[in-house]
């Protein structure tokens, strides 16, 4: 199959999709704005990338010609838009076909309320896809309830390589507890929270036993977490840690005893962090926004507490950390999960069937869009 794919080259999400996409034999063409590179260079030799000429907001407008251009010379048998918002209305504008448009969280919960116009831009992009696609069951109701879109949405979850996100048997374990996670230091993702959970879990546990927080990733809260941290008098015992690679993740994921995701904000609408906690069999706390509230089966693979509850959070830490038996049992349930629901491979069959029925739905649809 030939794949024209419309996204941002530099998202990690993107890259991942087009890479397995070429592996599996498609003929994949990329098209991303300029200002989208991806500088890690970690897209698949056999994908073309082709960067649009515009870039910046403008971008998603005028290059509508420039796509069409590219993709009438491509004749691709489907094309694949990645988020509902600015790449989704460069596709509309181009008018190229069949689309398939996959919504990702915030272009259909944070963007469409900027105002109106958002909106509606939103609306209309849905609406001349000729189909829609939905990383998870929460997000396509959100799209069903703010924009009246009542055709049937394709889920299309964004899992995780079951093979590389497993168990370690072998990993050496840390003397103390340690609690971790792997985010980016942005406010939505609620790291204030965790951090004054843990807090509230060292006072719990005082000087009876070691416990560490480790925290992986990079972002603009960093100087005011790390304050935090500092302030709450946890400075030898919390970490930032910075950015890894995603190659080290599941060891990293491997060497903690539970992993927490206190996000803040609904658009955090899948939760890929969650089944890579779950694939390695590490029992996983998480606020009940919508993405986790599908991927986190509370009490049976983790927790589920409310979004900006440090209490709450702290309690089902001292709960895992006092129950090594049930650590053992959530972990286990979680990796049954994730092989189950969550194995990219499996999604991305999903997706290539996905392709199939859209390319149906196409010819079925008035050449007038």
């Amino acid at each position: 199959m030939k794949v024209a794919f419309v996204s941002a080259a530099r998202s990690s999400h993107t890259v991942k999709w087009v890479n397995a996409l070429a592996k599996r034999g498609h003929t994949v063409r990329l098209y991303s704005l300029p200002d989208h590179v991806n500088t890690l260079k970690n897209i698949d030799d056999q994908v073309t990338v082709v960067y649009l000429k515009t870039g910046g907001f403008q971008g998603y407008f005028l290059n509508a010609k420039e796509l069409r251009q590219h993709i009438e010379e491509f004749q691709p048998d489907i094309v694949n838009c990645h988020y509902a918002s600015g790449y989704g209305t460069l596709t509309r504008l181009s008018k190229v076909h069949p689309l398939l448009l996959s919504v990702w969280g915030s272009d259909v919960y944070d963007f469409p309320l900027k105002s109106p116009i958002h909106k509606k831009m939103v609306r209309d992009n849905i609406k001349k896809a000729d189909a829609v696609a939905s990383t998870s069951h929460v997000m396509a109701k959100q799209v069903n309830r703010v924009f009246g879109f009542q055709k049937e949405i394709f889920i299309t979850p964004f899992g995780v390589d079951c093979g590389l996100f497993a168990p370690m048997a072998t990993m050496e374990r840390r003397e103390e507890f340690c609690v971790g996670t792997v985010k980016a230091l942005d406010p939505k993702y609620g790291m204030e929270y965790l951090i004054r959970a843990f807090a509230l879990f060292d006072q719990m546990v005082g000087e009876s036993r070691k416990i560490s927080l480790v925290i992986y990733g990079k972002g603009d809260q960093k100087d005011e977490l790390q304050r935090l941290i500092d302030s709450l008098g946890l400075t030898k015992k919390a970490k930032l840690a910075g950015a890894v690679p995603n190659t080290e993740v599941p060891a990293l994921i491997n060497n903690m005893d539970v992993f927490c995701l206190p996000s803040i904000l609904d658009s955090e609408s899948f939760g890929v962090a969650a089944v890579e906690a779950m694939a390695c069999g590490v029992p996983v706390i998480a606020s009940d926004v919508d993405g986790f509230t599908e991927t986190v089966e509370d009490r049976v693979t983790g927790f589920l507490v409310p979004k900006k509850d440090p209490q709450a959070m702290a309690d089902k830490i001292l709960e895992l950390a006092n129950d090594p038996s049930l650590r053992e049992r959530m972990g286990t349930a979680g990796r049954e999960r994730a092989l189950r629901l969550y194995d990219f491979e499996k999604n991305v069959d999903a997706m290539e069937r996905y392709y199939q029925k859209t390319i149906e739905i196409a010819k079925h649809r008035p050449i007038t869009r």
